[in-house]
């Protein structure tokens, strides 16, 4: 604001001062100087416009925050230099000694003696007026500067007793942290609060002190009390001694925790309450602090977290202890979010979080349920060698970097359905303790690597599309399910074995090269109406039950040297191209496809 009024000033002064000028100068200097105040109102109007804009164009034009505190002063008054008032009063006399002999040059020599007299001492005024216009131009600027002086003087005042008191407040709310007693912790917390409420320059200093309160050590109570005992209460003695005994028992250290976790979860509502930029309304919420703010929770011990809906910028939760459900659903994570070796007790809540950094879960542990259905994930997703005790539910997630599960455990289910990944997914060694259900996932990425995964569940992948190469070498399946997906680049299921009664392939569509290499099929493979548009290999590899290629196509080459089948079925394949079977074990083979290189 300030520097548009500047900018509109010195125009508004520059327009004016430029109009004089081109309505008066093709006159006579003294047809000037006769108009009188006509001239001398706009010319000084017009300078005094333009040099206010120019003062106000050297200010700080930073929008400040608005604050109960007094602002720090906004920029240092320099000193005024020794010669600096001689300096003003010979360029006085200069100017007036210039404009005198200027203006009495150009009086016309000819004509009346007595006009000439007569401009002669006008332009001696004139100069002195002129000489007296620098003067008090000069007795402005120094006016202007000595009640500068005097507003920056009053402003630091202002400041250092407003820091002052704002460190005293500090210090006692800090203290206050420090109690024995519950209440007044209480009022510590709601102090800094309100402190930080009330100036903005301290808000990440109070944040942090109360991220320390938070990662100081603490145990949970017990949520379920020991019942009452069935036998008559004994007598009990409330002597002075006998009391002050009980209280430091154990009943006073549970009493302690208990109060300690009100505490705590005052503190951790202060966050939460101060971190929304809308209300649940939509409104916008005027207590919230900024993206400025940084969390350190790293070996914190949070209690039923509620961050729903907050914006965290670069937060670290390192390992934190989560005790209860924590909820971070529709949060926003701007930078990088840390949840390294982070334990959650309960269910993890991320639903429909937006994580604009990489994202690290790296041996985290879930006891709970994991929820990141609709989550957003712009960076990476690490979530290398993490534990998922319970549900680990992915569905319709969005990977826009690379997503790294490698080593990762989930002893319940594993659902990503319809969950997207644009970038490389890394899945080697996971172990799937449940049900691993990604139908309709979609993996735009170079690679994707299962390789040596565990599926001791169901493993569905159906109608899964793969746009570039995956690969699930050495992998070991239960039951699986690959109907109607789609591989756009290479497949490679080479040495992986399937242990369940089926492995459904129908209708699966192969673009590129699909290696079964030394695979093994304890029970049914099922290859039904199959398009392999790529060479199709099965070298070495073991059928133990019914192998089924029924209206398969082989738009290549389809290669089972060495392959054995307990029984198979080719009826109605296709083979573009030539089939070897050379050293095939083909015990009780029904082929009635075209002619082939069968040995």
């Amino acid at each position: 604001m300030t520097r548009r009024l500047s900018v509109a000033l010195m125009a508004v002064g520059g327009l004016v001062l430029l109009s004089v000028v081109l309505v008066m100068v093709p006159r006579s200097w003294w047809g000037v100087v006769a108009s009188g105040w006509p001239v001398l109102v706009p010319v000084a109007g017009g300078s005094t416009v333009l040099v206010a804009g120019v003062l106000l164009w050297r200010r700080d034009g930073v929008k400040h925050e608005v604050s109960a505190a007094p602002m720090p002063p906004d920029r240092q008054v320099r000193p005024l230099r020794a010669w600096v008032i001689p300096a003003g009063v010979v360029l006085v006399g200069a100017v007036t000694w210039a404009a005198v002999g200027w203006l009495q040059s150009s009086v016309p020599l000819a004509g009346d003696q007595v006009e000439r007299a007569r401009l002669r001492v006008e332009s001696i005024r004139t100069g002195l007026t002129i000489g007296a216009s620098v003067t008090a131009a000069f007795a402005l600027l120094l006016a202007f500067r000595r009640q500068q002086l005097a507003e920056r003087t009053q402003q630091a005042a202002e400041y250092d007793a407003g820091e002052k008191r704002v460190t005293e407040l500090y210090v006692k709310a800090a203290d206050q942290l420090g109690a024995a007693k519950a209440p007044v912790r209480l009022a510590g917390l709601y102090a800094l609060e309100r402190l930080a409420q009330d100036n903005p320059a301290h808000r990440q200093s109070i944040v942090e002190v109360i991220c320390a309160y938070l990662r100081m050590p603490y145990t949970p109570p017990d949520d379920h009390p020991t019942p009452e005992p069935d036998a008559p209460t004994p007598a009990v003695d409330i002597t002075p001694a006998a009391l002050i005994d009980a209280t430091s028992g154990s009943d006073a250290a549970v009493v302690e925790r208990r109060e300690e976790r009100q505490v705590r979860l005052a503190a951790q509502r202060i966050l939460a309450r101060h971190l929304r930029p809308a209300t649940p309304e939509g409104e916008p919420n005027p207590l919230y602090w900024g993206m400025n703010v940084t969390l350190d929770l790293t070996e914190a011990v949070l209690i039923d977290l509620v961050f729903t809906g907050c914006h965290l910028h670069n937060a670290t939760f390192t390992r934190t202890h989560f005790s209860g459900d924590s909820r971070f659903d529709k949060a926003e994570f701007h930078g990088d979010a840390w949840f390294g070796k982070a334990t959650f007790g309960g269910d993890a809540l991320f639903d429909k979080a937006e994580f604009h950094g990489d994202a690290w879960f790296g041996k985290a542990t879930f006891g709970g349920d994991a929820l990141f259905g609709e989550a957003e994930f712009h960076g990476d997703a690490w979530f290398d060698e993490a534990t998922f005790g319970g549900d680990a539910l992915f569905g319709e997630a969005a990977f826009h970097g690379n997503a790294k599960l490698d080593e990762a455990t989930f002893r319940g289910n594993a659902l990503f359905g319809q969950a997207t990944f644009h970038g490389n997914a890394k899945l080697d060694e996971a172990t799937f303790r449940g049900n691993a259900l990604f139908g309709q996932a979609t993996f735009h990425g170079d690679t994707t690597w299962f390789d040596k995964a565990t599926f001791s569940g169901i493993a569905w992948f159906g109608e899964a599309t793969f746009g570039g190469n995956v690969q699930f070498v050495e992998a070991k399946f239960r039951n699986v399910w690959f109907g109607e997906a789609k591989f756009r680049g290479g497949a490679r299921f080479d040495a992986a074995t399937f242990h369940g009664e089926t492995a459904w392939f129908d209708m699966a569509t192969f673009s590129g090269t699909a290696l079964f290499g030394e695979a093994t099929f304890e029970g049914d493979a099922r290859f039904e109406k199959t398009t392999f548009e790529g060479e199709a290999r099965f070298g070495r590899a073991t059928f133990s039950g019914d192998a089924w290629f029924g209206e398969a196509t082989f738009s290549s080459t389809g290669r089972f040297d060495r392959a054995t089948f307990r029984t198979a079925s080719f009826e109605g394949a296709i083979f573009s191209s030539a089939a070897s079977f050379r050293g095939t074990t083909l015990a009780g083979m029904k082929y009635d496809g075209p002619e082939s290189s069968v040995e």
